[in-house]
């Protein structure tokens, strides 16, 4: 079934159909956590199906929470991941969590599920609210791919959304792919703590590459 986007921002009546069914394999380094004490408040961003939560777990941190706009999606990550607290958002990207409450966030292919800028900015507004001084952000996304596929769908949707990099899947999701500045420029309120490249598969099961920054909240 092909669903009809109405709020790219949110995107709910995919995520919590056709997106239930994706399968997500962003990598977690885990030097990038050392030093994090294993009862640090942590927060999943756009957790799906609770994949990273569950991890962070078998991992021994104590007190991990997932948030994500589909229902369906966490109910799957309960059922699954039953060491982790998840939550369903229903305002996103507004958290519950007081300001400066949260250890780590962790933000895992989710920037490409939000194709606006005002939608990038306003969510990294929130989690950098609810980090401590000193807390960390873990950013894993997707920076514009340099194959021909790509950079076809780039200038065919360029138009029509105004952002090159935004496109349509043939499922129904409207994504974007960024430019490393944009990602730095989102984070420029943040400290940069280290940053690499990592070949993935996207949630279609084709090959791409993934930037990943981790920046702590001065």
């Amino acid at each position: 079934m092909l669903v009809v986007v109405t709020d790219l921002d949110n995107q709910l009546g995919y995520w919590n159909s056709t997106g239930t069914s994706k399968t997500f394999g962003h990598p977690v380094e885990p030097s990038w956590l050392n030093g994090v004490d294993h009862r640090a408040r942590i927060l999943d961003y756009g957790c799906g199906y609770g994949r990273l939560a569950g991890l962070l777990v078998e991992w021994g941190f104590e007190n991990v929470e997932g948030v994500d706009v589909a229902p369906n999606l966490i109910a799957r990550a309960r059922a699954q991941q039953p060491g982790a607290r998840f939550t369903v958002l229903d305002s996103p990207p507004r958290l519950d969590q007081h300001d400066g409450s949260v250890d780590v966030v962790l933000l895992f292919a989710v920037l490409t599920c939000l194709p606006r800028d005002a939608g990038q900015r306003e969510l990294v507004t929130e989690l950098r609210r609810v980090l401590r001084s000193g807390g960390l952000l873990y950013l894993s996304d997707l920076c514009l791919q340099e194959d021909h596929r790509n950079r076809s769908r780039y200038q065919r949707f360029a138009e029509k959304y105004g952002t090159y990099g935004v496109f349509e899947t043939d499922d129904g999701a409207v994504c974007r792919h960024h430019t490393v500045d944009w990602l730095h420029d989102l984070l420029a309120d943040f400290d940069l703590v280290a940053t690499r490249e990592v070949a993935v598969e996207t949630m279609n099961g084709r090959p791409a590459v993934a930037t990943q920054l981790l920046v702590s909240k001065p």
